[in-house]
């Protein structure tokens, strides 16, 4: 096969590229947060009501993520990649000049189908724009957009809110998603021949059928209660659907997911370890702004100055892994990570009314080099593992489970958070209660011990294959990470 660096003369500007449209993707999925009360004043809709707009997205980018993924495989992931540009940008100005709280709603989707679509495919267009030498720097740039993306979306909404409309949080879209297509057309490689496998219409269906009734079960549930029976039925329907799914997938010729991708035991503990950090970190961003304006007495404005200060270092941590790992490998770099993030988490956990910005910022910045060190070689190592004709379909599961972390996370942090402080209090409570400050920091402790512990737990689990990776180096010359996990 010709030399990647040689047949992508512009994979600089690939790279600029694919990281502008998957930083666009990653802002808007928590961007509209700070702006919600404007807009449920706008609509006359409550709180409850206006959620929608954040839940109807996550939904749409996982209900489909997959499915684009596969379509790059077969169709080639650079026209569904140019294709979800259009369709974002199209959905983004639907959401500007919305009239109604339903139209924003169906705008939303019409958005997230087109993130899903340049999600699925952006690191298997990366993957094959690089080299090996150079892939996890350019995998870690990519992997640090994205959550920056994610971190940088409340912070810079409520700017936007306060100098101008919420209307503005969408229209900024438009000519970044215009500049991005032209860009796209002239330094974006040529796809490879498409594949003559037919799609798995059947299975699609299945799938959105699971992960629409999973998502909402999780965003439902955090709200009215997990044991509600509607909620219980959701749960129940994605299961079924799930499980016949899978059953499908092992059957047809051509499924949408080829389950044995999974049989590579490298690839299946990068992804499960990424997901666990992704429910820790979205477990630490909910409960964070809480302490900073409720315990503190922050303004919103000066919180989202101390949450900068994780997606800036994160920004300058994950190129460095990237950069690493090309040069010592991905192994050491994850369980180091990992090993750093707990104990930020556990630190983090020590916090009380007693306010020390220098020790905050300390441990925050922990919790963020933890992450940027794993992120990086995570991803290189997933997308190492797999051949170039399942670029598309490794790309779209690495991007699920990042919002299936999220989404979760989300509710854990519900769970343990006023969980412990209804332990505490003894008595139910499903938000912050005044003069109740201690104990909100016990339920916050908690939960900042309960994700360390999960992190720890994922730690483990790497240590425990790196060890694994050096005994066989020792006993079998000529050994690589991937022929012992295939």
């Amino acid at each position: 096969m010709e030399n990647a660096d040689k047949q992508y003369k512009n994979k600089g500007l690939v790279l600029v590229n694919i990281v502008l449209l998957t930083f666009m993707a990653c802002l808007d999925s928590s961007i509209v947060n700070v702006a919600l009360p404007v807009m449920a004043n706008k609509f006359s809709v409550g709180m409850s009501s206006i959620s929608a707009i954040v839940s109807t997205y996550l939904i749409a980018i996982s209900a489909t993520v997959l499915i684009f993924g596969r379509l790059g495989d077969i169709k080639g992931k650079v026209k569904i990649f140019k294709t979800g540009i259009v369709v974002f940008t199209l959905g983004s100005l639907l959401c500007a000049v919305s009239p109604s709280l339903n139209t924003l709603v169906l705008s939303r989707i019409v958005q997230a189908i087109g993130a899903a679509a340049f999600m699925a495919t952006n690191q298997g267009i990366v993957t094959r724009a690089f080299p090996a030498n150079e892939r996890g720097r350019a995998l870690g740039i990519t992997g640090s957009f994205v959550a920056l993306g994610t971190l940088v979306g409340p912070p810079l909404g409520g700017f936007i809110v306060d100098v101008a409309s919420w209307q503005y949080i969408f229209l900024i879209n438009i000519p970044i998603g215009i500049f991005a297509f032209i860009m796209g057309l002239r330094v974006l490689p040529k796809d490879e021949q498409s594949s003559e496998s037919k799609f798995d219409i059947k299975g699609a269906i299945l799938f959105l059928i699971s992960i629409i009734s999973l998502f909402t079960a999780l965003l439902s549930g955090e709200q009215i209660g997990f044991l509600k029976p509607v909620i219980l039925a959701s749960f129940a329907v994605a299961i079924i659907s799930f499980a016949l799914f899978v059953k499908m997938e092992g059957r047809v010729d051509s499924p949408l997911l080829q389950l044995n991708i999974f049989k590579n035991k490298l690839f299946s503990l990068s992804i499960f370890c990424g997901f666990l950090l992704f429910v820790c970190m979205s477990c630490s961003n909910i409960i964070l702004p809480f302490y900073f304006q409720d315990i503190i007495k922050m303004t919103p404005w000066l919180t989202g100055v101390y949450l900068m200060s994780y997606p800036l270092i994160l920004l300058v941590v994950s190129p460095i892994s990237g950069f690493l790992s090309d040069k010592i490998g991905s192994e050491m770099l994850t369980f180091v990570g990992l090993a750093i993030f707990s104990t930020g988490c556990f630190l983090m956990a020590t916090i009380n009314h007693t306010f020390s910005p220098v020790k905050i910022i300390l441990f925050i910045s922990l919790m963020a080099v933890g992450n940027g060190m794993f992120q990086s070689p995570n991803n290189s190592l997933i997308m190492s593992t797999v051949p170039r004709s399942r670029l598309g379909i490794a790309g779209s599961i690495n991007a699920l489970v990042r919002n299936l972390g999220l989404v979760v996370g989300v509710s854990v942090s519900t769970l343990v958070l006023y969980g412990m402080m209804s332990f505490k209090l003894g008595y139910k409570v499903t938000n912050f209660v005044k003069g109740k400050e201690t104990e909100f920091i016990f339920g916050m402790s908690s939960a900042y011990i309960f994700i360390g512990a999960l992190s720890l737990v994922a730690a483990t689990l790497t240590a425990v294959r790196l060890y694994r990776i050096k005994k066989n180096a020792n006993s079998n010359d000529g050994y690589t990470d991937a022929q012992d996990y295939q």
